[in-house]
């Protein structure tokens, strides 16, 4: 078994371990941060890497009560922004070491703006320096972020949600039970992996989604990347639409999230069209039906706008079986550190050695 496997079975498990701390240990300050949130006229929310991919998974539950966010990534965010007077600035990191994490709590100070560090580590920059910090209690992962990822997506949507007033006793239950009903499933997924065509090595695959998915297809694109070292494209729907499907052709893979309730049928149409035109098509979403797509995960139910806390799982998965299709090692990273705390080049220090010595 992978690491990367491991860190995918053990995720039901510490998204419970979450839940405990959000509505009980970290309540307190989960409050206190969501209240900074609501008197604030200007906040912006922002991450890089897969904590970015969380900030737009729970974006929507901001937008859906009118409370709207500034979205930027911390690198774009900490180069090209001048934070408003007295912002809050709600930033989402696994380490809170990664370097534009760092010098943002720097221009943060200095523009007076109030920090709300959501992270896995209580020894890093951010949970030490940010003025609110919820330090999520998760076992790291070995090195692909799998529930670094989602516990801090759900720590972030229960930001969201408490700055509108609706994280509450009674959501955070349905949300427990759903990510309860997603562990049975798991085994049923990686047993459809591993009976499906769609899966092909050195072909095009894109993802797209809407709202929350928009988060969970972004993930996905860089499971393809650092796990099956193989290229890959996120997009929304929507924009997708509009001129990219103009590359569809018989070899390209597409994944696409399905909504429960928004755009819905909308979206199936647009997996049929793209079979019409040859492409292979996976679909995740509820209650889908059986020949939507060439590849179905039926995720269970769960609260609205809350779909991304489970519906990345089957992309982990299938992230996990493309790299041992290819013969990579997804539990390593070739050029890539674990964390980015340098913000010269590509490569990491043993691999710019050894690209020298040659």
């Amino acid at each position: 078994m992978t690491h990367f496997l491991d860190d995918i079975l053990r995720q039901p498990e510490e998204l419970q371990r979450a839940f405990d701390y959000l509505c009980g240990a970290g309540q307190g300050t989960l409050q206190t941060a969501a209240a900074a949130v609501r008197k604030a006229r200007h906040v912006y929310l922002t991450g890089m890497g897969s904590s970015w991919h969380a900030a737009l998974s729970v974006a929507p539950i901001f937008y859906r009560a009118s409370s709207p966010v500034y979205m930027l990534d911390a690198a774009e965010l900490l180069q090209f922004a001048t934070l408003a007077p007295a912002a809050v600035v709600i930033v989402i990191s696994r380490s809170g070491r990664s370097v534009e994490v760092v010098n943002l709590l720097a221009k943060a100070r200095e523009s007076g703006a109030v920090v709300i560090g959501i992270s896995n580590s209580p020894s890093g920059a951010l949970a030490q320096d940010a003025q609110i910090a919820i330090v999520v209690p998760t076992k790291l992962d070995h090195a692909i972020s799998v529930n670094t990822y989602s516990t801090l997506a759900a720590a972030a949507g229960a930001l969201a949600s408490a700055t509108v007033g609706a994280f509450h006793g009674k959501l955070a239950a349905s949300l427990v039970a759903s990510v309860a009903a997603t562990e049975p499933k798991i085994a049923d997924w990686r047993a459809q992996i591993a009976d499906s065509e769609w899966f092909a090595c050195d072909k095009g695959t894109y993802f797209l989604g809407r709202g929350g998915a928009l988060g969970s297809c972004h993930e996905a694109r860089l499971l393809w990347e650092e796990g099956a070292k193989s290229p890959a494209t996120a997009l929304g729907t929507g924009s997708f639409r509009h001129g990219p499907q103009e590359m569809v052709h018989r070899d390209v893979r597409f994944g696409l999230w399905i909504d429960a309730h928004q755009m819905r049928e909308q979206d199936l149409s647009v997996a049929r069209d793209l079979r019409r035109l040859g492409a292979s098509v996976l679909l995740i979403g509820q209650d889908l039906p059986e020949r939507a797509g060439d590849l179905v995960f039926q995720i269970p139910s769960i609260e609205p706008d809350w779909q991304f806390l489970i519906d990345i799982i089957p992309a982990q998965l299938a992230a996990e079986h493309l790299a041992r299709l290819q013969g990579v090692d997804c539990d390593s990273f070739r050029i890539c550190s674990y964390v980015v705390d340098g913000e010269f080049g590509l490569m990491n220090e043993e691999m710019t050695m050894r690209t020298e010595q040659h």
